[in-house]
C-alpha cells in the first residue's frame, strides 16, 4: 500500500530521572508535507544538538521521501530543578575532620549543621543525568516516527481509493470508445459513399474503399485503448507495493496522458475527442494524488 508524505505525529512524555523523579515533560513533533527528496529541519533546545545526526539517521532508514519539520520541545519543573541535595561522603568526612580538631582544641566553639551546609560542595543543586535525557528522547522519537508512518499510512490507503475511482473511470472510458469505433468507422464509410453519391460521378469501387480503409487506418485506435489497459492494470500492481512508489506512479501517469493525446490526434468525430478529454482530466486527478504519495 502506498504511502503518503503527508502526515503529523506529536508524542509527550515525563521527564524522569533514574531514580524516578519527574523533572518536567519533553514533546516530539514532526510535520511532513510531499517533496521530491528526503528533507529535515530540526528544531532542538542548543544543548541536546547533538542528537541531531542520530535523529537523521533513523529518519533516512525508515522515509525515503518528504519534507520533514522536526521540534523537541523541554519543559523543566522549576520546583524540580531547584531541589538541593546533600553530599553525604563529604558531610561524613567534614563530621570526621571536626572531630579531630575537637578532640585537639576542646575549647573550639562547636560548629552546627549550618555552618557544614555552607561548606563547599555540601549542598549541591540536583541536575538531571544528560544520558538519561538523550535516552528517553530517542526512544520517544523512534515512537514518533512510528506514529508518523502510521499516519501517512492510513492517508495513503485513502489516495489509493482516490487513484482507483479514477481508474475505474478511465476504463469506462476506454471501453465507451473501444464499443463505439466500429459504428464510428461505418459511420465515416456511409458519409464517404453519400458524398460520393452526392457528386453524381463515377468513381472506381476500388478506389472507394481504398480511402474507406486508409480513413480506417487513421483512426484506429486500438493499440492506443490496449496500452490504456495495460497502463491501468501497471498502475494497481503497483499501489499495491511497499516502499517508495510515488516516483514510478508520477511515470506511468505521463504514459497514460500520451495515449489520451494520441486518441485526442486520431479522433474523427466528437465523441472520441470528448472521451480524450475526459481521460486528460481523470489522469490529471490522479496525478495530483500522486504528488502526495512517497
Amino acid at each position: 500500500m502506498p504511502l503518503s508524505m503527508t502526515g503529523f505525529a506529536r508524542i509527550e512524555a515525563p521527564l524522569t530521572s533514574a531514580d524516578g523523579k519527574n523533572w518536567g515533560t519533553f514533546c516530539w513533533e514532526i510535520r511532513s508535507v510531499n517533496h521530491r527528496y528526503i528533507e529535515t529541519h530540526f528544531r532542538l533546545p542548543e544543548h541536546l544538538r547533538e542528537l541531531e545526526p542520530q535523529l537523521r539517521e533513523r529518519l533516512r532508514t525508515t522515509l525515503a521521501r518528504g519534507k520533514l519539520d522536526i521540534a523537541l520541545h523541554l519543559h523543566i519543573d522549576s520546583a524540580s530543578a531547584d531541589t538541593l541535595s546533600i553530599n553525604g561522603a563529604l558531610v561524613s568526612q567534614l563530621v570526621s575532620a571536626l572531630q579531630q580538631i575537637e578532640d585537639q582544641l576542646p575549647s573550639a566553639a562547636p560548629i552546627n549543621a549550618l555552618d557544614i551546609l555552607k561548606w563547599t560542595g555540601v549542598a549541591q543543586k540536583r541536575d538531571l543525568d544528560r544520558n538519561q535525557v538523550l535516552t528517553q528522547t530517542l526512544q520517544k522519537f523512534d515512537a514518533a516516527i512510528e506514529q508518523l508512518l502510521e499516519n501517512r499510512a492510513r492517508e495513503g490507503q485513502e489516495l489509493a481509493q482516490l487513484i482507483e475511482q479514477r481508474l475505474v473511470a478511465i476504463s469506462i472510458q476506454v471501453t465507451n470508445v473501444r464499443t463505439a469505433m466500429p459504428k464510428i468507422i461505418q459511420a465515416q464509410r456511409d458519409r464517404l459513399i453519400a458524398k460520393v453519391a452526392a457528386l453524381q460521378v463515377e468513381l472506381d469501387d476500388d478506389r472507394v474503399e481504398q480511402e474507406i480503409v486508409l480513413l480506417a487506418q487513421k483512426a484506429d485506435v486500438d493499440e492506443e485503448l490496449d496500452r490504456l489497459d495495460t497502463h491501468i492494470i501497471e498502475v494497481r500492481r503497483t499501489l499495491k507495493q511497499s516502499g517508495s512508489i510515488g516516483r514510478r506512479l508520477d511515470f506511468l501517469m505521463q504514459e497514460l496522458n500520451r495515449e489520451a493525446n494520441t486518441l485526442s490526434s486520431k479522433s474523427i468525430v466528437s465523441e472520441t475527442t470528448l472521451a480524450a478529454v475526459d481521460l486528460k482530466v481523470l489522469i490529471e486527478q490522479m496525478r495530483e494524488q500522486i504528488q502526495n504519495i512517497e
